[in-house]
This record gives structure tokens, sequence and C-alpha cells, in this order.
């Protein structure tokens, strides 16, 4: 009776629910099919006859799916339910797999992708969602928290039986395997899913049929948009540079650069829960400026980071971001309209992602004259700007820059950005 009564505790402190439970369940299932055969799948074009070609054209499309699905995922989730948008998603994914499994071509294996590889983006605003509805407003960053805390285990684990399963049965077989597995664990969760999950009463909207797209955005949500998106500027501008400055100019090997992730992972995992207790008990703001310099920081340090120890107070760092991350996204729920909160998630996503786009590309021209030479005489346009770019662009640009983005953003929050304020015990009583 006490270890029940413990565990209890236990579940209703992380926000444990059923249909919370049925939705952590799915998270595990799909994402460990997902990663245990999505990560190879170059490997497997490759093995097909697709070629660098095909390899370019997968790439594009996981990024552009995973910022063109959120909408879609949001309205579907609005209209039907999360719990049945759920299903459909699922269904999708499984589709995806069966063309992969049942036609050994890489032609079918990109029409597949385009049904399984953005799982996480067009489910995520109906699994936000049913955070939101399921507990009350002083719980929302805790379960946004363990959400993404769970995530984290397939992305571990995933990866390391895909390449068992090459490593045993070579890459054809063993990547079919690890499709074939992907659709078991995701035909699994669907069950998990539609029994355990509540069929939560319709909430009665307001009439928000004129408010589509961006006017779905309160002001106070416009505010946190322009400051995550000038953030993520900062993070994706040096993004892909960050092992070539580790690797290639400072000289570490590629296993310290492993450990380095490691390091960064695990920084994140342990800050998920205390932070989200906290949250839960203040205000949101505050956590969410913090995260924010954190992105900011990040860049500065590892520019002075030119020895492996000063790289893993940088990457300590850098698995600080996630400080308030959970906790930005229980705010954009709170924010949102009721009733149309997976619609809103999906639309702030989907611009937030489009235009984050961009930064990678800039990054590119501002890492060395050569790149920058090269990507303006592709592109045919900005020879005006060659000189500007070929005599500024250098590692240290790229980083100063990105973080420049960082401070503008993480300012504009902590002078204009708000929230909901603290959830009174009446308060929360009463939800």
């Amino acid at each position: 009776m006490r270890i029940s009564e413990q565990l209890r505790k236990i579940a209703d402190f992380l926000g444990l629910k059923k249909s919370i439970i049925a939705v952590l369940s799915m998270v595990i299932l799909i994402g460990l099919g997902e990663k245990m055969a999505e990560r190879f799948l170059p490997l497997y074009l490759i093995a097909l006859g697709g070629g660098t070609f095909a390899i370019g054209l997968l790439n594009g499309l996981d990024n552009l799916l995973s910022a063109l699905y959120s909408l879609p995922g949001g309205y579907t989730s609005d209209k039907l339910g999360h719990k049945k948008a759920l299903l459909l998603f699922n269904l999708i994914a499984m589709a995806g797999y069966a063309v992969v499994i049942a036609f050994p071509y890489w032609q079918a294996v990109i029409l597949g992708a385009i049904l399984f590889i953005s799982w996480t983006a067009i489910s995520l605003p109906a699994t936000m969602d049913m955070v939101a509805t399921v507990l009350p407003k002083n719980k929302r960053t805790m379960g946004v928290s363990v959400n993404s805390l769970v995530r984290r285990i397939p992305m571990a684990l995933g990866p390391v039986i895909g390449g068992a399963l090459i490593g045993a049965f070579g890459e054809k077989k063993g990547i079919l395997i690890a499709f074939i597995v992907a659709f078991i664990l995701t035909g699994v969760s669907l069950i998990i899913q539609q029994t355990m999950i509540d069929d939560m009463p319709k909430i009665q909207k307001e009439n928000t049929s004129a408010k589509k797209g961006i006017t779905l955005l309160t002001p106070q949500l416009r505010t946190l948009l322009v400051s995550d998106v000038l953030v993520r500027f900062c993070e994706q501008i040096p993004y892909a540079f960050v092992v070539i400055w580790c690797v290639s100019i400072n000289k570490i090997t590629p296993l310290q650069f492993g450990l380095l992730t490691t390091i960064e992972m695990v920084t994140a995992v342990l800050v998920y829960i205390p932070v989200a207790y906290l949250a839960d008990k203040s205000t949101k703001k505050p956590f969410v400026v913090t995260t924010f310099m954190f992105f900011t920081i990040f860049p500065l340090v590892l520019l002075v980071a030119q020895s492996f120890w000063v790289m893993v107070i940088a990457f300590v760092i850098r698995g600080l971001k996630e400080f308030g991350e959970p906790t930005r996204k229980a705010l954009i729920m709170d924010l949102a309209l009721d009733g149309r909160k997976a619609a809103t998630f999906g639309i702030y996503y989907l611009i937030r992602d489009v235009v984050v786009s961009i930064a990678a590309f800039g990054g590119a021209l501002l890492w060395d004259a050569s790149t920058a030479k090269l990507i303006i005489d592709t592109i045919g346009i900005g020879n005006s700007l060659l000189p500007f770019f070929t005599a500024v662009a250098s590692p240290a640009t790229n980083f100063f820059v990105a973080s420049g983005f960082g401070l503008l953003g993480t300012l504009y929050f902590a002078f204009f950005g708000q929230d909901l304020g603290y959830v009174s015990i009446s308060q929360k009583e009463k939800e």
C-alpha cells in the first residue's frame, strides 16, 4: 500500500495521467521504429541505386515537410480531436512504411518517406493540445517536459538497434527488417493509444471562422514568435559548422565530438524535470528568457573553445538551451485561444521553421570567403555583395553574427514578452 501511494505521488508530480502515459508509450514505440529505420535511409537509398541525388532529395523533403506539416497537423487535431488525429497520423506513417517494405526501389522509398519521415512534426500539435487539455495549467510545463525527456529514449536506442540489424543482416536486409519492426511498433502504439486515451468533450469554440493563418496568433504570441525566430537564427547560422569547427579546425577526434554530443544530451535531460517543477510554480517568462540566453552564449563560448575541455563547457551550455524549451511550448498553449490551440501551435511552428530555414544559407555565406563566392556564383545573384562577404566571412564572423541575433531575440522578449502570470492556488483547484 505504501509503495502504491508513493507511485501515485510520483505520477501526480510528473502529470502522468492515463492519456499522457498512452502518448508517452506512443512516443517511445513510434520513435524507436522511426530512428531504427529513418536514420539509415541514406544507406538504404544508395543500396537501392539512388545515389547522391536521392539523398539530397530526401534531406530537402525532411526539412521542408517538418515545417509544412505542422499547420495541417494542428488543424486536423482541432477538427477531429487529438485522439482521432493521432489515429490518422499513425495510419499515415504505417502506410509509408508499407510502401517502403513492399517496393524495394529508391523512388518508392522517397514516396514512403513523405508519409512517415515527419511524423513528429505533424503529430506534435495534437500532442501538445492533448497535454493542454488533460493537464491543468499548473502541470502543463511538467507534461511537456516529460514528453521531451521521453523522446530522447528512442533517439538514443533506435540508431543502436538499427546499426545492430545492419551488422547482422547487411545493409539492404537489415534496414528492411528495421522498417518491418517500425511498422509493427507503430501498429502496437496505435492500439495502446486508442485504448488508453480518453475521448475529451468538445470545447465550445469561439467564432474564429474568419481567423485563419497568422490571425490565430495573439499579440503576445507574435512577440514570442519574433523572439523565437531571432534566437533560432542564432542556433542555425553556425549549426552545420559546429562539427567542422571542432573536428576539422581544432582537431578533436570524432569520438570526442560524439562524447560532446552525449554531454549535451545528458545536460538537457537533467534539467527538464526540476525546471518544469519550478516553472509550473511561478511565471514562465523568466525561464524562456534564460533559455534564450543560453542559445546566445553558446556561439561565443565555442569560438574561444580550442581544446576538448573548454568544448565540454560549451556543450554543457548547449544542453542548457533546453532549460526553458518545454516552458516555451507550454506558454504557446497557454496563450493560444481555447478550441484552436493545436491549429495555433501548427501555424506558429510553420512560420518559425520556414523563416529560420534561411539561416543555414546565411551561415554558409558567413563561414569563409570561398564558400561565400561559391554560393553567390551558383545562385547567380548578389554579385555586388560578393566583395563584402569575401572580406568579412570567417568562423568568428559566423559565431558573432549568430550570437547577435540571439541577443536581439533575448532582449526583445525580455522587454516585450508576456505570459499569463502565476496560477493561484484557488485557480488551480477550480481547474
